[in-house]
């Protein structure tokens, strides 16, 4: 080979390895699913950024986590990711329980208002303040009796004490969970033996303070990295070590074994494991019932997306142009068929995913905006103004609160609006 066939062979492999880089035309337009959903919208939407939630999708999520669990265990809804008192309701009728797990003061007063009937366990240790505004701010004492249907979560002895203060103050009883560690290292108590202080206050103070179980989450059971510990024994040294808290327990305060006491545990991430063998009686989860994409886990394969973003199209133009860039508005679409259109939707930069049209993407030179986000598709992404984007949430309990009232539908067609807790 000569010097020219040599460097002709140098520039043919160059060009052949930046077209190997090239994208693909990833765009497509809307499937069955989201054209009927868009022409919904289209009808009866108020063409703001809204949260859309499928029942059917939820009926069947609902189902399939029934049927995960061991008919001997409870299930407890994790209100913060499902932060409606309609969606709550809903899914208590459905899935057969009172129980809620609350995770925000004014959250608590709210639903203690609206469903006085339910069973509410703390899912994390309250600043002893919040504690105090809610008995100030509970307005139906004689419906919802906290001292029977509300279970505070105590992490440390110095917070019973606390809680211990406030209930001689207030004259009140109050029912203790105590959060226990079982692996997350999120804090709670670390040793068994932790236990004994805890229950030696409550004792004494029985007009004040209340023991009614354990609460030990473990999601971390799903995310440890196999090459340090398998699934399977990451689950297993969790229930170990709840196991040791139980027998603990009955080892200083025998008396609690015929007492019917709350050991939660579990949380969407794990709840699956709990099936065949637990230690828990009753598990919590939320997030499984919408599944955002942070739940796009093996243990959750079963369940279905079933919420989403909506937003409408407010601007669509030919090619990317951008400041200062305008040169080259005929360049960016060569190199990537995904901007041969520029869009600007209606609000933006959410915690969520593009999911129909399939191929849109954001745009990292011109950057983000919550107010008109920039997005960019192929030429078969033949949406225009007044259509709607649509994004999968990548989680709920903070992205639920971005957006006005939910939007329930089935099979595309829209049903009712259900009114979300901001505060």
């Amino acid at each position: 080979m000569n010097r020219r066939q040599f460097i002709l062979a140098g520039v043919a492999v160059g060009v052949a390895g930046a077209l190997s880089l090239k994208p693909s035309d990833n765009g497509a337009p809307y499937n069955e699913y989201f054209n009927v959903l868009n022409n919904s919208l289209k009808e009866g939407g108020d063409f703001i950024p809204s949260m859309l939630v499928d029942l059917d999708l939820l009926d069947n999520n609902i189902a399939v986590l029934k049927a995960q669990l061991n008919p001997a265990v409870d299930y407890r809804i994790v209100a913060k990711s499902l932060p409606s008192p309609s969606l709550l309701g809903y899914i208590m009728e459905k899935a057969n329980t009172n129980k809620l797990m609350v995770f925000h003061q004014p959250f608590l007063n709210h639903i203690a208002r609206e469903y006085p009937n339910v069973d509410v366990l703390m899912g994390k240790p309250m600043p002893v303040k919040a504690a105090e505004i809610f008995y100030q701010s509970h307005d139906n004492p004689d419906s919802f009796k906290a001292e029977l249907q509300l279970q505070w979560l105590i992490d440390s002895e110095a917070r019973l004490s606390q809680y211990l203060a406030l209930a001689k103050a207030l004259q009140v009883r109050m029912q203790v969970n105590i959060e226990i560690d079982v692996g997350l290292h999120r804090g709670g108590l670390q040793e068994a033996a932790e236990l004994d202080s805890l229950l030696k206050l409550i004792q004494e103070n029985p007009q004040y303070l209340s023991f009614s179980g354990f609460m030990g989450y473990d999601p971390h059971v799903v995310k440890i990295p196999s090459i340090i510990m398998s699934q399977e024994q990451a689950y297993q040294q969790s229930q170990a070590i709840y196991q040791g808290f139980i027998e603990r327990l009955y080892l200083q305060a025998p008396e609690y074994k015929k007492q019917k006491l709350c050991f939660n545990g579990a949380g969407s991430p794990s709840v699956a494991l709990h099936k065949e063998k637990t230690v828990a009686n009753e598990l919590s989860a939320g997030s499984c019932l919408v599944k955002p994409t942070d739940f796009d886990i093996p243990t959750l394969a079963d369940y279905s997306p079933a919420a989403y973003i909506a937003t409408p199209v407010l601007k669509k133009m030919s090619g990317t142009k951008l400041p200062a860039t305008e040169f080259a508005q005929n360049i960016f679409p060569m190199w990537d068929k995904n901007m041969q259109q520029t869009f600007f939707i209606y609000g933006g930069k959410w915690l969520a995913h593009y999911e129909s049209p399939k191929g849109l993407q954001g745009n990292g030179l011109f950057g983000t905006s919550t107010n008109q986000e920039i997005v960019n598709g192929s030429n078969k992404v033949n949406i225009n103004v007044d259509d709607h984007v649509f994004f999968r949430p990548s989680q709920s309990e903070f992205v639920f609160l971005q957006f006005g009232d939910l939007i329930t539908y089935r099979r595309g067609q829209l049903i009712d609006t259900w009114e979300i807790l901001h505060s």
